[in-house]
């Protein structure tokens, strides 16, 4: 791996001064951050590491290993299941492969028979090519292959056959290699350790899932006579051993002294001013951060500064890309060819050509979906650009680590989105800064999770009463609910599936919404793309304009029973959205905690949500062109909430009329799910609201945010747990933004069914006075 040497090191703080000062651009940088560098931490290598092992990394420039690597080397040689929870760029992997590859080559069979194996499971194709790369450089004669997505058959024929160093994914584990175990029995019963890269991805169901899939993958080892050693690895986990060990069911051990060394890190807050358009009901528009990022990339690159911008969708990022290059054609003709996108959809050695351009030099620029985010050795870059929080302060740093590796000096610039959460995090530094990230949030017990992994567990092998522990307290439970089912059949050796399905495919590991609906053309029967089963209703109802890979189609017809929509490409000069009715009910009320004559609560509910109609608004400007009504069916959804209710006596009290009470509430509820990601590791996305003055259950003012997924994801909970801070930051949101009667810096949402009205800025700031004040 080459990099192109840099005559002069980049000073980041002449950086920032450099893009703030551009004329236009005054009062943008909200907030400059200037972390400190760190010193190195050096232990020698042990003893028991393979000679030709130690070799092969010397030869790669390491010296000596950094002291938390060895800490977790040391234990994971030893038996211990360890979670090495240090800094991006800390040699995590060095901490995993230094036993892993010892323990491969020293049981290798004298006729080079193979002996122990490793498995190492990475949550994306991309971080598994790269660790793959890694592992290949070392030049050590270890039989070394990815098994994912993007592997030919005789490929993965290979890695079963003779791969001692099998690199995959959770949804590959999940699909292929388990319910295909007996294929695998020898590398299963050869398995020394599983290494789980990256694991602070794996939160909410997607969360769940995979710990389910780890907990099966521990269950077909043990059959095969195998108790393999976990190894995980983060640069961005809270409670690293919380976490790991929830994910595995393991005790496991945390290693979290960094000892690698670390330049000058400087992190900008940058706000985009306001402009002169208005959108939905007049409210001020932000200039999109978007826009923003194109310039600054432009502007980096320009300056020489290798630079890396972080767009959150795919066309996003396709188009930073472009106006960057315009904007460097207008400097040098010879700058835009320095600037490329990088995003999923690309095929796999688009991919990897781009990672090895960046790599080593050749590109200057590259605009990136999340895909590069985790941890792919990108070495040699200054700058990160993050178009928007990218949801969690876990992955914020994990993004700014991309730059500054290798003891560098690296730059990092968060350019906020007109979004709640956004605005309160350039104006208030502190929720940034200085504070752990979010804990992990998942609930493995969620049933609509667990059932399908004990259906997939039994028909992998059949189940029995020692197992059950192994996946939880209420396995039991749902294990009688299946066989009452019919879904398994209980006999003298354990429970038994008996379906002709692959019961692997009733879980769907990235989603619990259902099968996702196939976009077909019309004319030619092809599939354009897919669309989540849980926003099918709204965006590819009959008559939606769905704007794919830059191109616009209308759809033709939607059937849910077959899961297709037909589409026909057209250009139009309307946007559509659903307007969605959606009604709450209490189930039960699992925990409640009294603020004065207020009340928090937490537990289920009864979601049901109907797309009634769809609006059609002139673009650009937005105005709105008229309505058509819809015939879909109504949806529910049984899931977990956090709610809060305020009594009329205290409304009345505070000043609130019982006209104020519908906008307060619904304003309320937008800005508070907006900030619950702040607290909980989740996407605005994830997560959904209800507000009434007066709602049937409670006769009370209440408030409900619930999670997106049945059963639950553990979000709404972690919102209960720390609901004065969450709600606390909603009404600073509020209070602070500059707009006069809200805007979607504060109140107004972008997924609202009830195009964001009534919406009551200064009711809502009362409402969360008053709730608070109770507290």
């Amino acid at each position: 791996m080459t990099t192109t040497p840099r005559s002069r090191p980049v000073d980041v703080a002449d950086l920032v001064d450099r893009l703030a000062s551009v004329p236009g651009r005054e009062d943008r940088l909200r907030h400059l951050e200037m972390l400190p560098p760190r010193a190195a931490t050096y232990a020698d290598w042990p003893a028991w590491a393979g000679a030709d092992v130690v070799a092969a990394f010397e030869a790669r420039g390491v010296e000596r290993p950094w002291r938390h690597q060895v800490v977790a080397a040391e234990g994971a040689w030893e038996g211990q299941h360890v979670v090495l929870a240090t800094g991006t760029a800390s040699g995590k992997s060095l901490g995993y492969q230094l036993p892993a590859l010892s323990a491969i080559r020293a049981t290798r069979g004298a006729r080079g028979q193979r002996g122990a194996t490793v498995l190492y499971v990475a949550p994306t194709k991309a971080l598994a090519q790269d660790q793959l790369a890694g592992v290949t450089a070392l030049g050590l004669d270890v039989r070394a292959t990815t098994h994912d997505g993007d592997s030919s058959h005789e490929q993965r024929d290979w890695a079963r056959d003779h791969g001692e160093y099998v690199l995959t994914n959770p949804d590959m584990l999940h699909r292929s290699l388990l319910p295909g175990h007996q294929r695998w029995s020898s590398f299963l019963g050869s398995l020394q350790y599983v290494v789980v890269d990256e694991c602070h991805h794996y939160r909410g169901v997607f969360g769940a899932h995979v710990s389910h899939v780890l907990r099966r993958l521990r269950r077909l080892c043990a059959a095969y006579g195998a108790a393999p050693t976990f190894v995980l690895a983060s640069a961005t986990v809270a409670e690293p051993e919380v976490a790991a060990g929830r994910l595995t069911g393991l005790d496991v051990l945390a290693v979290t002294g960094d000892g690698s060394p670390r330049g000058r890190v400087a992190l900008a807050l940058w706000e985009p001013p306001f402009t002169s358009f208005t959108g939905e009901n007049g409210a001020p528009v932000r200039r999109a951060a978007s826009s923003e990022t194109a310039d600054l990339l432009a502007d980096l690159v320009a300056s020489d500064a290798r630079t890396l911008a972080f767009v959150r969708s795919r066309r996003g990022a396709e188009q930073v890309a472009m106006t960057a290059a315009e904007l460097l054609a207008e400097v040098d003709p010879s700058l835009p060819g320095r600037v490329a996108a990088y995003r999923g959809g690309y095929l796999p050695e688009e991919r990897r050509a781009l990672e090895e351009a960046l790599r080593s030099g050749d590109l200057a620029g590259l605009a990136a979906t999340n895909a590069l985010e985790l941890g792919i050795d990108v070495s040699g870059l200054d700058a990160v650009l993050m178009a928007g929080f990218p949801g969690t302060r876990a992955a914020l740093w994990q993004q700014v680590g991309r730059a500054g590796r290798g003891a560098r000096d690296a730059l990092g610039v968060l350019i906020a989105r007109d979004d709640p959460l956004d605005t309160y995090l350039v104006t208030h530094p502190e929720a940034l800064l200085g504070r752990p990230v979010e804990a992990t949030v998942f609930d493995p017990a969620n049933p609509y999770v667990l059932g399908p992994h004990l259906c997939a567990a039994a028909q992998e092998i059949p189940l029995t009463e020692a197992d059950l522990p192994l996946f939880g307290p209420t396995a039991g439970e749902i294990m009688a609910a299946l066989t009452d089912g019919g879904l398994l059949r209980r006999r003298p050796r354990g429970w038994f599936w008996t379906d002709r399905r692959r019961a692997s495919d009733l879980a769907d590991i990235r989603s619990a919404g259902g099968a996702p609906v196939q976009l077909v053309e019309a004319e030619t029967g092809r599939v354009v793309g897919t669309v989540d089963a849980s926003s099918a209703h709204a965006t590819a109802h009959a008559g939606a304009v769905y704007v794919h890979r830059g191109e616009t189609w209308l759809v033709r017809s939607l059937d849910l029973d077959e899961h297709v929509a037909v589409i026909d490409r057209t250009e139009t000069d309307y946007s559509t959205t659903a307007r969605e009715i959606t009604d709450i009910s209490i189930v039960e009320e699992r925990a409640h905690a009294a603020w004065g004559d207020c009340r928090l609560s937490f537990g289920l509910v009864d979601v049901s949500h109907q797309v009634v109609a769809y609006l059609k608004r002139r673009q650009p400007g937005g105005e709105v062109l008229g309505e058509e009504p819809l015939d879909l069916p109504e949806r529910s959804l049984r899931t977990a909430a956090v709610w809060w209710t305020v009594p009329e006596h205290a409304l009345t009290e505070a000043g609130l009329t019982t006209r104020d009470l519908p906008g307060a509430a619904h304003a309320a509820e937008h800005c508070s799910i907006g900030l619950l990601p702040l607290f909980a590791t989740c996407d605005r996305w994830d997560i959904g609201g209800v507000s009434t003055a007066v709602h049937p259950d409670t006769g009370q003012l209440t408030v409900f945010v619930y999670d997106g997924h049945p059963g639950g994801a553990g979000f709404a909970e972690r919102g209960f747990r720390a609901a004065r801070d969450w709600l606390g930051a909603t009404r600073d949101t509020i209070v602070s933004c500059g707009c006069d009667d809200g805007c979607p810096s504060c109140i107004q949402s972008p997924k609202c069914g009830n195009q964001n009205n009534p919406l009551d800025k200064s009711g809502a700031a009362a409402l969360l006075d008053l709730l608070l004040g109770a507290g």
